[in-house]
């Protein structure tokens, strides 16, 4: 096996603010792994919330390249293991584990979802997502892009004034993102007020560890609420389950494919609701986010829909949401 290390510095349609940080390029990293003609593609991208960098992973890999170039592949899950006892950090894993998946659904002709047992007659369509920006450039966005679903991001002290400006101008199913800016008392009396204003649930409302005022929220809120920064890895999803509705699953945080595919199970079986997050990243995370679209309730996959251009082709999304599955097999990712 054959690894290739490429980084991207990818442009951003709009700036894009959220409620700690701005941004209107975002670094990212692309593993190539080949094995017998075939190469499978993965993503990572840049963190400061996380301290991550793209040479900082890069670094990592290439501090265990013999180890992975030397390991006999036959799936992507054993291929895991022996990553994880490597050492690497989540995203790095989630690079390299998104590459093994596509690269092994290559190798067996067939694409991922088929490889799992689903079909994708029925998924959920991903959201567009609104950053934080004045009242007029916020509705310039929703013009721009008229789209049945909308992650709106807050963080204000107008928020609800905000969404009740937004209303006016579209019938579209909302939903907030308040990336940890709120207290209790503020989710608790800002939620009714929402729900009148068309809004589906609110994602991460509180810090990640106010556990005590999740307890209230999740008594008291009027809205379903779905952990994002509280719920990172795997042994967080058993956490999560007695203060969420549901779970949002990011592939960069957990690790990629593999580990969320076993954080969907397990929430599945603690009936909570289940959707997968993206960064601000290409098709090529994109695309293998895609693959999990039958086993979910939620999905926010509109990354590369965000950016000034991509880097590579694989799924796409039409403008009523409907996805168009690549005709190459694994996550059906080629690099332009």
């Amino acid at each position: 096996m054959q690894i290739t290390l490429k980084k991207y510095t990818l442009q951003l349609a709009h700036t894009f603010t959220i409620s700690r940080e701005s941004r209107d390029e975002q670094d990212t990293l692309i593993v190539c792994l080949s094995l017998n003609g075939q190469t499978g593609y993965g993503e990572a991208t840049s963190n400061p919330y996380y301290k991550i960098t793209i040479e900082g992973m890069m670094a990592e890999i290439e501090n265990v390249r013999k180890q992975i170039e030397g390991y006999t592949f036959d799936t992507a899950e054993n291929f895991y293991e022996h990553l994880e006892s490597l050492g690497l950090h989540k995203f790095t894993l989630c690079a390299l584990d998104l590459a093994a998946n596509d690269l092994y659904g290559k190798l067996k002709g067939k694409p991922l979802y088929e490889i799992w047992g689903a079909n994708t007659d029925k998924y959920p369509i991903t959201n567009y997502t609104i950053g934080i920006d004045t009242i007029e450039k916020m509705v310039a966005k929703l013009q721009e892009k008229p789209w049945p679903l909308y992650k709106i991001k807050l963080g204000t002290p107008d928020d609800v004034a905000i969404v009740r400006e937004l209303r006016k101008h579209t019938d579209s199913i909302f939903r907030i993102d308040a990336n940890t800016a709120w207290t209790a008392e503020e989710t608790i009396k800002n939620a009714p007020l929402l729900k009148e204003l068309g809004v589906e649930f609110l994602e991460q409302p509180l810090k990640a560890d106010d556990w005590e005022g999740m307890a209230l929220v999740k008594e008291q809120s009027v809205l379903p609420v779905i952990a994002d920064e509280s719920c990172i890895v795997e042994s967080d999803v058993e956490q999560c389950g007695p203060y969420f509705h549901g779970i949002n699953i990011k592939l960069t945080k957990c690790g990629g494919l593999t580990p969320a595919r076993r954080m969907i199970n397990r929430g599945r079986e603690l009936g909570l609701q289940l959707m997968v997050g993206c960064m601000t990243e290409s098709t090529v995370g994109i695309s293998a986010i895609a693959q999990l679209l039958p086993q979910l309730d939620y999905v926010d996959m509109d990354g590369a829909m965000l950016l000034k251009g991509d880097i590579a082709t694989g799924v796409k999304i039409q403008e009523n949401g409907k996805v168009i599955f690549p005709k190459l097999n694994g996550s059906g990712v080629a690099l332009l």
